[in-house]
């Protein structure tokens, strides 16, 4: 470690901070990053030039520590990230690009599972949705295809009614993520319930030429707020949906292609969800099993 150079790190600090590139926002969220890092060099008797990646391990490592000083709790990952990625830009700036150690130092986040709900639930919850009129009817049927065909809020709402094949039996997703399209099979109860939709309500709703399959009791199409209301947490049905394919013996491949998953990494968070499916795969398809 060097000498303290404390006043040429706090110079080059301002210098950071004041620069015309950050916003006042930007200016606002980096300081009390800058200037903590600044103040722990200066106990550690470490110069602005000496830091390296023995450094900021040493910074990272403290910050994940116990208490210290102001700092009230140990602090969580996404916090050390943040404070961590302050720190390099900062060091960018005062040092150039070429100093800064792009060693990944930040401690991994918790890997949450998706809140998939079981199937009892998911019927408790539809079969909650029944009752008299079209808007009723209507709420059925939606709820029924989101979960059926593990559809995002916004690609329920977005469907027109050229969308759903009840011949071929599936559901074209025009408005996927990113601007993805995809084909995915329409379930025999989701199927009932858009026909009755489609037979029994949506005449009554309808008040002018709209080709959207979902639509208000004004005649216009829903927007996302309004399955939000229906179902609080709708995007917990999609993860049922995958949940419960893959506990069903479906394989992560396919479960990507029916959710619209660019990458099998997004979905693979699904095989962390029933161990039990996985070891009910292996004894079924291992010769050693």
């Amino acid at each position: 470690m060097s000498k303290s150079t404390s006043v040429d790190a706090r110079s080059a600090a301002d210098r950071f901070l004041d620069s015309p590139a950050l916003s006042e926002s930007t200016r606002r969220a980096y300081r009390g990053d800058v200037e903590e890092f600044c103040t722990w060099l200066e106990e550690r008797r470490t110069g602005l030039d000496a830091v390296d990646v023995r450094v900021l391990a040493d910074y990272v490592a403290w910050l994940g520590g116990p208490r210290h000083g102001r700092r009230p709790r140990k602090l969580a990952p996404a916090t050390i990230g943040r404070k961590l990625a302050s720190v390099r830009t900062f060091l960018r700036h005062a040092l150039g690009p070429d100093r800064v150690p792009d060693a990944r130092l930040g401690p991994r986040r918790a890997r949450r599972l998706p809140d998939a709900p079981a199937a009892a639930e998911v019927e408790r919850m539809l079969e909650a949705l029944e009752g008299e009129g079209p808007i009723a009817l209507r709420n059925r049927a939606l709820v029924e295809l989101v979960y059926s065909a593990g559809l995002r809020s916004a690609e329920a709402v977005g469907l027109d009614l050229g969308d759903v094949d009840f011949e071929q039996e599936h559901v074209h997703v025009r408005r996927g993520k990113g601007g993805k399209e995809r084909v995915v099979p329409l379930g025999e109860e989701a199927a009932l319930w858009l026909g009755r939709y489609l037979r029994d309500a949506r005449p009554d709703l309808a008040t002018g030429a709209n080709d959207a399959l979902f639509i208000s009791a004004r005649g216009r199409r829903l927007d996302t707020s309004t399955l939000r209301r229906i179902v609080p947490h709708p995007h917990r049905l999609r993860h049922a949906f995958a949940t419960h394919l893959l506990e069903g013996g479906a394989d992560l491949r396919t479960i990507q292609e029916l959710l619209g998953h660019s990458s099998l990494s997004t979905t693979q968070v699904y095989s962390h969800v029933d161990p039990r499916h996985l070891r009910r795969v292996y004894d079924r398809s291992h010769p050693r099993s």
